[in-house]
């Protein structure tokens, strides 16, 4: 009988090894007939620009500059015949899925075209767009690698939106009373860590379900943080709603690299905290003995437990550093980008962040370029309405989620979350 087991198990194995992709070449079979609709039924004329230089590069890149309609039009032809490749991988390729790098380059080559039917007689400040991404992307990475080290460790963090906004309001207020915005990034921690610790003890030690604590969190943070600053907040603004914000430190040398610099060297403490956390998540996950930890009690509590970790304890130590994590996401807002709290301003970015872990199947540095393209495709929406696109406010408005859509549904492929994420343990 083992024998037949293991015939019937391998050959399982190998059908699973070889089932094939039908989602990414149907979304690519999408967004290549919109191409293709852009370059030849509802063409442009005219000359599309795009700036590539900032003040302070060591070399001033000059402006691009492509013909509007035939640009379009070769783009799309390219996007066809990538499409095509992709139908070719499934059906023929060794691992019948669409390579990466595929799905990469068509995702360049259709924004390249979208952006120059679009700018048609104007011009893209492409140094802006990507920083403007950046700045977006930030506070949802530091989302998702909270989400990533939860998940990892078994418990589902739909929290995340209550603690970047309650990390957010700390950051404001201890900030600005403190004068001292380093304060108010260690208040923003704090803050993330008690929204996790409040779903870890409910989640864990009262074993209620996990998704159920998490919206409650979020709807009690909304609702407390929204009365503090309507009472509070608004009261004495410069005293309780003024935070210093951290200083712009560019890195020497670095800084002035044309178009990468401005975007990547030219930054505050907080990014270069989320270069540091992205490496530090992925290297503590897969190269160190805590992530080994982290990653047992996530797949396999049980096996886990009989070695003897502690999986509850592990379970509650993770979930608490998750939560500082989005804690210092929330900071970003108030002591970086915006300098103010404002009323429900994470405006949802708990919940993309979410879609970035499952994007980027529960891996830190995926989920972080996840967390960056949902960035992209807001300022996007944002760059698209100053240089007076043609394109509807309506779809504008509806980018970043319809790109969290395609992304989470089309692109992520068959994912699996940890095994025992959701579930709670309880010890026989």
């Amino acid at each position: 009988m083992s024998g037949v087991s293991d015939t019937a198990t391998k050959t399982v194995g190998a059908r699973k090894a070889v089932s094939r992709d039908r989602k990414a070449p149907i979304v690519l079979d999408t967004f290549a007939v919109i191409a293709l609709v852009l370059g030849f039924a509802v063409p442009r004329t005219g000359t599309s620009t795009f700036g590539l230089a900032t003040r302070g590069d060591l070399v001033a890149l000059p402006p691009l500059a492509v013909p509007t309609g035939g640009t379009v039009t070769a783009l799309a032809l390219v996007l066809a015949g990538l499409a095509v490749a992709a139908h070719v991988y499934v059906l023929f390729g060794a691992a019948r899925r669409v390579p990466i790098w595929l799905i990469a380059g068509f995702a360049v080559v259709f924004l390249v075209a979208f952006l120059t039917w679009a700018s048609a007689g104007r011009t893209v400040p492409v140094p802006g767009l990507l920083i403007g991404s950046l700045a977006l992307g930030t506070p949802l990475i530091f989302g998702a690698l909270g989400g990533v080290i939860g998940e990892r460790a078994g418990v589902v963090n739909v929290a995340i939106e209550g603690q970047l906004l309650l990390g957010a309001f700390s950051a404001a207020v201890v900030g600005s009373v403190t004068r001292q915005p380093v304060l108010g990034l260690v208040a923003a921690m704090a803050a993330g860590i008690l929204v996790a610790l409040v779903l870890a003890v409910f989640a864990i030690r009262y074993i209620v379900d996990q998704v159920i604590v998490g919206v409650v969190l979020n709807v009690l943070v909304i609702g407390l943080t929204g009365f503090l600053y309507a009472k509070v907040l608004k009261s004495d603004v410069e005293l309780f709603n003024a935070p210093d914000r951290f200083p712009v430190l560019p890195i020497p040398g670095l800084s002035a690299i044309p178009i990468i610099g401005p975007v990547v060297f030219r930054q505050t403490i907080i990014v270069y905290l989320m270069y540091i956390a992205v490496f530090a998540v992925w290297f503590g996950l897969f190269k160190t003995r805590w992530g080994l930890r982290v990653r047992a009690v996530g797949e396999y509590p049980a096996a886990a437990d009989t070695v003897g970790i502690d999986v509850n304890r592990t379970r509650f130590r993770n979930v608490a550093l998750a939560g500082a994590v989005a804690g210092v996401g929330g900071a970003y807002f108030t002591l970086d980008s915006v300098g103010a709290f404002n009323k429900e301003m994470t405006n949802g970015m708990g919940f993309i962040a979410l879609a970035a872990v499952i994007f980027g199947r529960w891996h830190p540095i995926r989920a972080a370029f996840a967390a960056l393209l949902f960035g992209f495709a807001t300022n996007l929406q944002s760059m698209l309405g100053i240089i007076g696109s043609p394109v509807p406010s309506e779809f504008m408005l509806m980018l970043p989620y319809a790109v969290t859509v395609f992304a989470v549904a089309g692109l992520a492929g068959r994912s699996r979350a940890p095994a025992a994420a959701g579930k709670p343990y309880l010890k026989s």
